[in-house]
């Protein structure tokens, strides 16, 4: 409740900007100034009810309303960005009126335009509106289906009898806030329908409690696949803090989870161990131990890792890991914001390399926050296991 106070408290500042942005600047009259107060008040509260609901409020009643002010959310970060050039724009052409002494009236460089000058604001303001709430509609298109990308990985020490190997990779789901069991049950629809041989979940499958959001994974109970379906946590399993809960449930659907630890696969007379490790900043007794997860094991062996962060494919590459995928960055989700991934992790999104190490760093299959998703789709990742 108190990070919904303070997250509430900085959103009433930021729509207090945008008030001023939206009616001062274009000299609304008084109904259009009251209509547009009005309309940012009603966005504020809904806003609220979306990043409460399934940690503070029931989805029952708030995943509707909430969806619309998660959206909102997402048209507030082109709509503060649009108006802030504008912003600077006004400003740095009012200084360059007064650095050359040109003649105005008092008051802001906006109101002394005239008549000519308050048009093109008006016209700016409203281009800055318009692309603001298309981008966000525009997302919630994009991120309505998770579509499946298809990848071969070759690995030089992957067994014969591996070759072939077809693995489902899900990640980043974020049922909870915005989304339901809905959005579970066609996930799980789209990965049965590819018949893979491996199912892995790589965190971030929630958002809230396993009160208020639990039942909606109930459709991960239908998975299945010939070698096993597996999950790790990731971050957001951790915040309403269920992290422990949330991977006890996901047993109970038949998800095997890999609490820093490991399995051994076989097709044949061939293995290669299947490792899983807690996210990155897991709080006690839940961090990440790779070193526990590997013990014991025939370092001849192909491993394959499981773990949510593509930062810990570092520690992966001098531990010998063959092969790790990971989620957690969602390619960015909402452009530009991709461009502020590689500030904090090593991949953004797709393969690379680290050693002798592969890394396949998924978009995710839902969206954190706003169902919003633009030049970043989602994705389930079907990985095909290839011999070099």
């Amino acid at each position: 409740m108190i990070r919904l106070a303070v997250f509430g408290l900085l959103l009433a500042l930021l729509t207090w900007w945008l008030f001023r942005r939206l009616t001062g600047p274009t000299e609304l009259g008084p109904v259009a100034r009251r209509a547009v107060g009005t309309a940012l008040i009603v966005l504020w509260a809904l806003a609220l009810v979306g990043v409460g609901s399934g940690e503070v409020f029931a989805t029952s009643w708030a995943r509707p309303p909430g969806a619309v002010g998660w959206v909102w959310l997402a048209a507030v970060l082109y709509l503060t960005a649009g108006l802030g050039v504008i912003a600077i724009g006004t400003g740095v052409t009012g200084l360059i009126r007064r650095r050359r002494r040109t003649p105005i009236e008092s008051g802001s460089p906006e109101q002394a335009a005239g008549p000519t000058r308050r048009r093109v604001l008006r016209g700016a303001t409203a281009a800055v509106v318009l692309a603001a709430i298309g981008s966000a509609g525009y997302g919630v298109v994009e991120a309505a289906t998770p579509r499946v990308v298809r990848v071969r990985v070759p690995l030089r020490r992957l067994p014969a009898d591996f070759a072939g190997t077809r693995i489902a990779l899900v990640t980043d789901v974020h049922v909870g806030p915005a989304r339901g069991i809905g959005f579970t049950r066609k996930i799980v629809d789209i990965v049965n329908s590819e018949h893979p041989d491996l199912v892995l979940l790589g965190g971030d499958l929630v958002d809230g409690t396993v009160a208020k959001v639990g039942p909606d994974l109930a459709p991960l109970a239908d998975l299945s696949a010939p070698l096993g379906v597996f999950g790790v946590s990731g971050n957001h399993e951790f915040y309403a803090g269920d992290g422990g809960r949330w991977l006890d449930l996901w047993d109970t659907l038949g998800i095997h989870t890999l609490r820093n630890s490991r399995v051994e696969l076989r097709r044949g007379d061939a293995v290669v161990d299947l490792a899983g490790i807690h996210d990155l900043t897991s709080p006690a007794p839940y961090e990440p131990d790779l070193q526990a997860a590997l013990a014991g094991r025939d370092p001849d062996r192909a491993v394959l890792l499981l773990a949510h962060q593509p930062a810990q494919v570092l520690e992966a590459a001098e531990l010998g890991v063959d092969l790790q995928m990971s989620g957690h960055t969602h390619g960015g989700q909402m452009w530009p914001l991709g461009y502020l991934v590689p500030l904090q992790q090593p991949s953004v999104t797709g393969l690379d390399r680290f050693g002798d190490t592969v890394l396949y760093t998924s978009r995710g299959a839902g969206a954190w926050g706003p169902p919003v998703r633009v030049a970043s789709p989602p994705e389930i990742t079907l990985i095909e296991l290839t011999t070099t």
